[in-house]
This record gives C-alpha cells, structure tokens and sequence, in this order.
C-alpha cells in the first residue's frame, strides 16, 4: 500500500465530513453504546491510516469510510458490521493487532476483522498450489461463523472497483477475474442483486471496454425513446392500479449492460434485436398476508391491457428462488408491439431483492423465511466439514453451491428440494442426506428407474433405493455436480484408500523405526519427495506396490530428521517467478515480435499464442506463465481468462502489443442470415475479398430452413482492420449477426 505524508488539515475535514454523513444516515437507528463504538472506530482507523494513500493519492482512511457507508446503505448492515468496515484493513495493513481490537470492541468484532484479513504471507507461493484460493477459502470458511465477514468483503470489493482507474491494466484484469470467479455468483447466491450486476458491468468494462463502450452509448442514445415508451406503456394502467387502494411504485429501467451483453452472445443477435432490453417494476406496499393476493390483482390488469406471452411467466411469489428472491415475472406485448418484462412485487419483495441476506433476515420469521438461507447454510457446513486435498478442490466444490439457474425436485412425500440446473438423481441423494447418497444403489424418477447420471427437471419426483453393502466408487464423481456430492464421494473414497493403505502405512512405520527416527515429522517429507500430495496417497502407493520403500534414497539425517539431496528434489513448482522466467529465456531472435511482456520484448522468452482464443494485434492480453511451455499470449476475454487471473495471478505478467511489425493473424467468424439462395456465397466473399481485399483462407457454410451459418476464415493485419470487416458484413441485406470465434489455425 502506497505510504505517504500524513493526511493535512484540509484533508481531515473531508475525512470528517464524510463520516459526519455517515453517521447522519445512521442516527434514526443507532444507539448511544452504537455510536460511542463507531466513533471509537471511526478514531482507531484514522490514526491507524494516517500515513497511507491510495494509489490515487487521496487518504487510505476515505477507503473504509466508503466500504462502511456501502455496508449501511446499499447492503442494510447494522453498527456492528459498519465499526469492522471501519476496521477491516487495521490488523492488515497497520501496526494494530486482533487481541488490540478484541480489548476495545469485543470478541464478535474481533472475529469479524480476523476474517476479513488475508492471510500472512498470503503471496508465498512455495507451500500453496494458489494462494488467492487459500485467501478465498478464509474468507469463504467464515459464512457459517458470520455472514457479515463476506458480505463487508463485498461492500470492499464494491469500492474497489468503483476506483480502479488508478490501478495498472493488468492488475485491473487480476481483480475483474477474481470478482467474476467468486464474489458475482456469490453476491447472486446471497440476493445482491444491484451489487451483482454492478461486479458483472465493471469487470465487462475491464476486460472488453469496446464492447461495454459500444452498448453503453446505445443505451444512451436510445434513453429518451425509452422513457417516452414506458409512459406510454403505463398510462392505460395506472387508473386501474389505483382501483386497487393501495399505495404502488412504478419503475422503467434498463437491463443491466453486462445482462444486454450476454443475450447478444447467447442468442446471437444485435442489439436492437433484443427484444425485451428494459423491464417495467411495479411494487405495492401492503400487508405480508396481502401480498401475493395483491400481485396476482396487479398480473390480471396488466395481462387485461396487454397480450401476456403464457411461457414467460415466472412465479417466484409461490416458490421463491434458494437466494430468497420473491416476484411475479411475465412478459407483454406492449405498444408497437414491443415486448415488455413487468416485474410485480411487495416492497418488502423489493427490499430483500435489492439488498439479499442482509435485508431477509430483517424480515426473519414472515412467511417462514428463515428457511431460505438455512439449509443452504448448512450444505456450506458439510462441505466445510470435509476435508480437502487443497484450497482448489474446496473452492470448485464451494462455486456449486452459488449456482444462478435452478430446479424444483420432489422427495415421495411431496417435499420440496432445489438444487442446481444440471444436477443428477445422484445429486439428489446426497441432498436427502450423505448416508442415503453413501448406499444409493437405485434411483426412480416418476416411479422409473434411471441411471445415476440422470439430469433432474422441474417437478420431477426422486426415490432413492439404498442397498447398505453399496460403496461409492471413483465413477461416481463424473455422475454429479453439486460441491456436497462430489466433497462427501472424495471423503469417502479417502477413507477406503486409508484402509486400503494401513499395510503401506506400518511397513514405513518399520522403515523408519530402523532408522530411529520420528514417524510423525517425517512422513510428509517423504510423501513430498515421492510426489505424492498426502500421506494417505503415499500408503495407498505403498500397498498397492506403486512405490517400493526402497524408493527412498539419496538422502541423509540430520537432527533426528530426513534430508534429501538437493538435486533429487523437483523445485519448480515452488521457485519465484523470476527464476522461471530464466529458464525459458532464449536467445533474442534477428525479426522481433510486436509482443511487449513487462515492457521488453516478447522474442527473450519462450512464448506463444494460446490456441483457446487465438489473439490478434490490438486486442486487450496478459501473459500467463504456465509450468512446462513457457509464456502463453491470452486474450483478456478468453473464456480460461477468469480461472487463470483470479486462481493463479501471481504467474501473470503484463504484455501489450507493440506497432512496428506487419504481422499476419488467421480469424474465423461465425455470419448467420436469411438464406436467399447461391447468392449469398457471392455477397459474403465479394465484400470481404474484393471491396475490402482481405485474404479468405477457409470459407464454409450450411443453409437451414431459411437461414444459413456461415463460417470464414479471414488473415487480418490486426483488431482495427478485423473491426472493419465485421462492421462490413453487418451492413449487408439479410445478414442477422456477425461473431468473432475462438478458433484457431
């Protein structure tokens, strides 16, 4: 963190005037004993701040004071979550300790704070495969101790991406990706709605600013109609919501630019061909017990004006989504005969859609609420419970659980479950509980039987058959997808490979005795040596006679432990950055690259082009260092960007692209239109090769009742001239859309 002078006068009363603010927005709902902790907070976190900066240069101080206002206002925490927001970069960052804070504010802050500090030496990187995802895995550990700890660690990440511009480009790409890996399906899963869709729009905005930029003035451009329409829209219903005698909102907006961008790519169309990119929000303000009666009245009026289109109709009133969502969706064709989403809801609906976990549990109790976050919560537990290889395998086994689309299954007496889009009958037992998953050996869906591997619909009623001789086996893990199936058959195929292993286990033991030396402080040096990841996998080896006892050699003891030669030890996972790049470095080439990697040229590495997303001169790329091909040239929106940036950051390097070579890069593009006939192979080749001159080097195309898909293969000098072409294609009659694709040559 940037240290600087001491914050002067003039900045201090910013400084002050933004907490005065603070605390004006929080003196209906705070008491005296609140107020003094604030304050006392409010102290500790200037004086423990006042020779930092940020990368902008404005006082660190103003940085928590926002994270605490975000958690206030925009998530609905309370004085105890706003005095760690204060507090949540002290023990970090400053001089002061957890046991300081523990003395002042008590043991649930100091729990809190404790949890949102990354751990110590977190960029070590020679005893952790990735040690973002030991941070992750902290952060994520405290759910189930106190949801506060993450959703204050939301309200951070808020404003640090707010104030990004300050940060260099690739570190922009290192944060954007680990926003999109956890904390977006995340702040899904805990109801942040407008938080969620503010992550999605900056991290679009990081990663691909053309195409955020391009949306972004369309959205502008067309925001004056779309006022105008929307009025027009609920002038002949208002009248009729008013018969309704009670107070109502009516609200127009816009589909978020990310959510715009993401129908463009799914369905393949323009932006003007997205047909429903505004919704239109009523909320009514009634009585819980009213409710949904209410709703329903206001669904009626509309589809008694308007043409309702019957498949669109979602009620989340009836069944709410896992993350506590409640509203009526459906979609109209309005005036002109546009379509028109129409969200009906409460405003207590409105309230916990906005602000989630934090605003549902300020409504604990109505309508059986407490449930929603209750079981998901203790499927956390479980997966907590269990232990994993690495931080890795615990976070793939965590994203899971934050899954965006769902589904409504049945147990034989009609309760319901709901588990993620794709999940199998097997998932399903180990929903019911991890014995009946344990000993599933048959599955019915609707009284027939089906394979493990069955993916579950909505509605589907499950019977799970157990046999108590039935073990789960390694086959199992590609039968489901839920994080508490695949953590609880990994836990238990560890426990038949531990007694598996018991007879590999004492022969070492025996080893080891010989040489009179400690099991305990020894085992895992030679696990490590052997290469195996655990002790357990060392056993199971052993017994299995994959690995011999007289595979251990070279080595020496030295104050009652063993020693290995250095040159037998593989030391490349653990060394520094720095010396990998050495040992990829080559003799620099006669013709230079147009590559820049930390600012020098590209040719003293071994380097290329990853084939995952085929990147031209001119696009947005980073250089990730892998363990055995040098450096690859990724795209910044390639689809293994976020995995890569946000797991392994600290093997990613800058890299840009430098103007003074010609050099020549094989695109595909995928062109889907109206089939008028032969025709259109002429237009498509006469446009790209004669008016423009690019060079086509493969051409292939298939006509489906109507509509064809074409794709060309085009060399291009670089991103501008690409542009050129794709802009041309569009403009031709009957062309629908015109994709860039990440095939390679």
């Amino acid at each position: 963190m940037p240290v600087g002078t001491a914050i002067n006068e003039s900045e201090l009363k910013e400084v002050r005037a933004k907490f005065e603010a603070l605390l004006n927005d929080m003196e209906p709902s705070l008491q005296d004993e609140d107020k003094m902790y604030v304050e006392k907070a409010y102290a500790l976190a200037v004086e423990a701040h006042q020779f930092q900066r940020r990368k902008s240069g404005e006082p660190y101080i103003l940085h928590p004071i926002e994270v605490a206002r975000i958690c206030f206002d925009e998530i609905g925490l309370g004085p105890t979550a706003i005095i760690c927001a204060l507090l949540h970069d002290v023990v970090e960052d400053t001089s002061i300790t957890l046991q300081e804070i523990k003395q002042t504010f008590g043991a649930k802050v100091s729990v809190i704070v404790d949890g949102l500090t990354k751990l110590d030496g977190s960029y070590n990187v020679e005893n952790v495969e990735s040690p973002q995802a030991e941070n992750f895995k902290k952060v994520l550990s405290t759910l189930v101790v106190d949801v506060r700890v993450v959703l204050i660690k939301m309200a951070d990440r808020l404003h640090n991406l707010r104030t990004i511009g300050a940060q260099e480009k690739h570190k922009q790409l290192k944060i954007a990706a680990e926003t999109e890996y956890i904390y977006t399906p995340l702040a899904h899963r805990l109801g942040l709605y407008n938080i969620k869709t503010e992550f999605q729009d900056i991290c679009l905005k990081i990663t691909d600013p053309q195409i955020f930029d391009e949306i972004s003035h369309k959205l502008a451009d067309s925001d004056q109609a779309r006022n105008e329409y929307i009025e027009q829209f609920i002038k002949p219903l208002k009248e009729e919501l008013q018969h309704l005698g009670a107070p109502f909102r009516v609200l127009g907006r816009s589909k978020a630019i990310s959510s715009i961008y993401n129908k463009i790519k799914e369905n393949k169309v323009t932006f003007e061909e997205i047909f429903d990119i505004f919704a239109v929000r009523i909320i009514i303000d009634v009585p819980s017990e009213k409710e949904k009666s209410f709703c329903w009245q206001i669904y009626s009026i509309i589809t008694d004006v308007y043409k309702p289109i019957p498949e669109r109709l979602k009620d989340w009133i009836t069944t709410p989504k896992g993350n506590g969502y409640e509203s009526l969706h459906t979609t109209v064709i309005g005036p002109k005969g546009k379509y028109v989403e129409v969200q009906i809801r409460s405003e207590r609906m409105d309230e916990i859609a906005e602000k989630g976990f934090a605003a549902h549990w300020k409504y604990k109790g109505v309508k059986k609420q407490e449930n929603v976050y209750d079981h998901w919560l203790d499927n956390i537990r479980e997966i907590l419970d269990t232990k994993h290889t690495n931080a890795m395998e615990f976070i793939n086994d965590f994203k899971t659980n934050l899954f965006s689309e769902e589904v409504y299954v049945f147990t034989p007496k009609g309760e319901m479950r709901i588990v993620p889009k794709g999940a199998t009958a097997l998932d399903f037992a180990f929903e019911i509980h991890t014995d009946v998953g344990y000993h599933a050996s048959a599955l019915k869906v609707n009284n027939k039987l089906v394979p493990m591997g069955y993916k579950l619909n909505n509605g589907d009623q499950v019977q799970v058959v157990t046999n108590k001789n039935q073990k789960p086996n390694e086959d199992w893990l590609k039968m489901v997808i839920t994080g508490k199936a695949r953590s609880k058959i990994r836990s238990a195929m560890k426990e038949e490979r531990r007694k598996i292993g018991e007879y590999g286990k004492e022969a070492l033991e025996r080893k080891m005795k010989n040489l009179k030396i400690d099991f305990e402080e020894n085992v895992d040096i030679i696990s490590r040596q052997l290469g195996y990841k655990s002790r357990i996998d060392l056993f199971y080896a052993l017994s299995q006679d994959d690995v011999r006892i007289t595979d251990i050699k070279n080595y020496t003891i030295e104050n009652g432990k063993i020693v290995f030669k250095k040159e037998e030890v593989d030391e490349t996972k653990s060394a520094p950055i720095v010396e990998e790049l050495k040992k990829i470095q080559r003799p620099a080439k006669a013709n230079r690259s147009n590559i820049l990697v930390n600012g020098e040229p590209a040719d003293q590495y071994q380097y290329s082009l990853a084939t995952c997303c085929n990147p031209v001169h001119g696009d947005e790329i980073f250089a990730y260092l892998t363990s055995n091909q040098g450096l690859k040239i990724h795209r910044t929106s390639c689809s293994n960007a976020t995995h890569l940036l946000a797991n392994f950051g600290y093997r990613v390097l800058k890299a840009d692209w430098e103007d003074m070579l010609n050099n020549n890069f094989v695109v595909e593009l995928l062109v889907t239109g109206v089939d008028s006939g032969p025709g259109v192979i002429q237009n498509l080749t006469n446009e790209v090769s004669v008016k423009l001159g690019i060079n086509i080097k493969t051409f292939s195309i298939e006509g489906k009742e109507g509509f064809f898909e074409g794709r060309i293969g085009i060399v291009v000098l670089n991103k501008d001239q690409l542009n050129l072409v794709v802009q041309s294609l569009e403009k031709l009659p009957g062309i629908s859309s015109v994709v860039r694709t990440d095939r390679t040559f």
